[in-house]
């Protein structure tokens, strides 16, 4: 990318981050005055909790996105992964860091799938991240015979992986954990040549090939890290929920790449922030755990998820065309 270029991708997303903060501080500054119960301590516990597994999912679709592509399958895969593992693990009483291990190895292997379908097989991230989608909606009840999967109880046997998102005292460690490692990934795409090479490929694929970036390989290894991602994501559901149903995690893809275009990333490629993408994690979450308290049903949100993505997009390429001016 040339170094103006460069200038106009930063003060895009600079600008973009600073109207989805005052975003974030206006929602829940509405939400604190609207309602005495959302002022609670068990509010915030629940905004906590659900961001934990969304935001794994955010930061990991973050650099699909960054390619110029995305992945429907996430949800799909989270939950998938979690019901197969659980169910190799119960079936043969396997101990819990197994499970998890598991966990992790299966949503990574999904996300080499859809690599492997986009790069190799030259199908778009749309068709076969649905592809994958399918795939895993259907495997998960089929391994499981469409039988729910419960995790172990905080202090039973193989409970101690709770306590990696919340301790026993019910202090949330697990917003901890999450925000360390967006800070990491953080700096892998904006300080590494691996960061690097996924922003100029999204940016544009042809140039960046022309330049020597391998970019089979970079493409490839986003959808690997973005699917390690969702088995994160995965282990922070079943830490959360305990509780794992086939069928389960359809539109957990919209609410990341809602919170990682709010923040800022493009969906066009090219550029993303991770900073961003946890801003908008928070914007999402806040509105999932609040709209019920000013008496707005749950399926509210997908609503204002969809006007909140139009909105972002819209933002997104009216920036850039100005910048082309």
């Amino acid at each position: 990318m040339k170094k103006k270029d460069k200038i106009e991708i930063k003060e895009v997303l600079k600008s973009q981050r600073l109207v989805a903060t005052i975003a974030l501080i206006a929602i829940y500054l509405f939400f604190y005055i609207k309602s005495v119960p959302f002022r609670s301590s068990t509010t915030t516990a629940s905004i906590f909790d659900s961001s934990y597994y969304l935001g794994f999912l955010a930061i990991g679709v973050t650099f699909a996105i960054a390619t110029g592509g995305f992945d429907l399958s996430m949800g799909t895969s989270m939950i998938c992964s979690a019901l197969i593992a659980g169910y190799i693990t119960q079936k043969y009483n396997l101990p819990m860091i197994i499970c998890l291990l598991m966990i992790l190895a299966i949503a990574t292997f999904f996300g080499a799938f859809n690599g492997f379908l986009i790069t190799k097989l030259h199908i778009s991230s749309f068709v076969a991240t649905l592809v994958t989608q399918m795939i895993t909606t259907g495997l998960g009840s089929i391994v499981t015979n469409v039988q729910t999967i419960n995790y172990p109880l905080r202090g039973a046997e193989g409970g101690w992986y709770k306590s990696i998102f919340k301790l026993d005292s019910g202090f949330p460690v697990g917003i901890i954990v999450m925000l360390t490692i967006a800070l990491f990934m953080a700096i892998i795409l904006r300080k590494t040549k691996f960061g690097r090479y996924i922003l100029a490929i999204g940016s544009n694929k042809e140039a960046a090939r022309l330049s020597g970036i391998n970019v089979v390989k970079y493409e490839f290894l986003a959808y690997v890290l973005c699917g390690f991602f969702v088995g994160l994501g995965a282990i922070a559901y079943v830490a959360t929920y305990t509780t794992v149903m086939p069928g389960n995690g359809g539109g957990f893809e919209f609410e990341a790449i809602a919170a990682a275009v709010i923040g800022g990333t493009s969906l066009a490629g090219g550029s993303a922030s991770i900073v961003g993408t946890i801003i908008g994690l928070f914007i999402m979450t806040i509105l999932k755990v609040g709209l019920p308290f000013i008496g707005f049903q749950p399926h509210y949100q997908t609503f204002i998820t969809g006007f909140v993505i139009l909105l972002a997009v819209y933002l997104d390429i009216y920036k850039r065309r100005k910048n082309n001016q």
